[in-house]
């Protein structure tokens, strides 16, 4: 067994084989979240549904995918489901298998948020006429997202490396290329850990890009600057009103002015 080689780890750190699975990391995560958002958000509505039947597909869904090992689902998918005549090829059942598993956690996600907005915004947006999907996307989603983002942003920190488990339908991902390449060259820890730094190097850059978005729809929350204080009220004649409603000393305004 050769030893430890700092030239080699230097090569395979730009290695063009191993810098493609990394691109496929990535696309494959950045499409299982949109999915899974999209499924997640049906199944947590109509796990809120007073449907029945429509609480019941959700809570079945969930029970059966967050109960089962994302493994297990792709083998599934990939090598039992052609015994029955359904034949996915690899990426598909990939981007199937992952959807789903995803979509079941996101749902949870999402439904926490969606609870989180008080009822009285509700009966708010009830008041003034708005439907039912206007009401979602105007007032209870927004208010909601500040609770969603933060473990939205964990799920998809997880994501980037969860995708590893695709190469065992042999999807050619990071894991997949670098056990192609280590057949190949017989450099396991060199090749092993640039596979490592690049998971790294992806989920540090989404740490950097989730703060951003948590700071962005965290500042309708934040407490406003020391020394602001709201506008007074004026009268119809520019007169400062009091908290009683009766215009206050223009005296005592100048007091405060200085």
């Amino acid at each position: 067994m050769p030893g430890w080689d700092w030239g080699a780890f230097q090569r395979y750190l730009f290695n063009r084989f191993l810098l493609e699975g990394v691109w496929t990391t990535v696309w494959l995560s950045v499409v299982v979240m949109a999915l899974g958002l999209l499924i997640g958000l049906l199944a947590a509505l109509m796990n809120l549904s007073r449907h029945p039947v429509l609480r019941t597909a959700a809570r079945f869904y969930l029970w059966l995918i967050r109960g089962t090992p994302l493994l297990i689902q792709l083998i599934i998918i990939y090598t039992g489901l052609p015994q029955i005549g359904i034949r996915f090829n690899v990426v598909q059942s990939a981007l199937i298998g992952m959807t789903l598993n995803e979509g079941a956690y996101l749902s949870e996600i999402i439904r926490a948020g969606i609870l989180s907005v008080p009822r009285g915004q509700y009966d708010a947006a009830r008041a003034l006429g708005m439907t039912y999907p206007v009401l979602m996307r105007v007032v209870v989603m927004p208010q909601a997202a500040r609770v969603i983002i933060p473990p939205l942003g964990n799920n998809f920190n997880g994501l980037l490396k969860t995708t590893s488990l695709v190469s065992v339908i042999s999807m050619e991902e990071l894991l997949r290329r670098s056990q192609m390449l280590i057949q190949l060259e017989f450099r396991v820890l060199e090749i092993f850990l640039v596979a490592a730094l690049y998971y790294l190097t992806l989920t540090t850059l989404w740490g950097v890009a989730q703060r951003r978005l948590e700071a962005h729809f965290g500042r309708s929350v934040a407490a406003a600057p020391e020394g602001l204080e709201p506008r007074r009220a004026l009268t119809a004649e520019g007169e400062p009103v009091r908290a009683g409603g009766a215009p206050a000393d223009r005296s005592l305004l100048e007091q405060d002015l200085r």
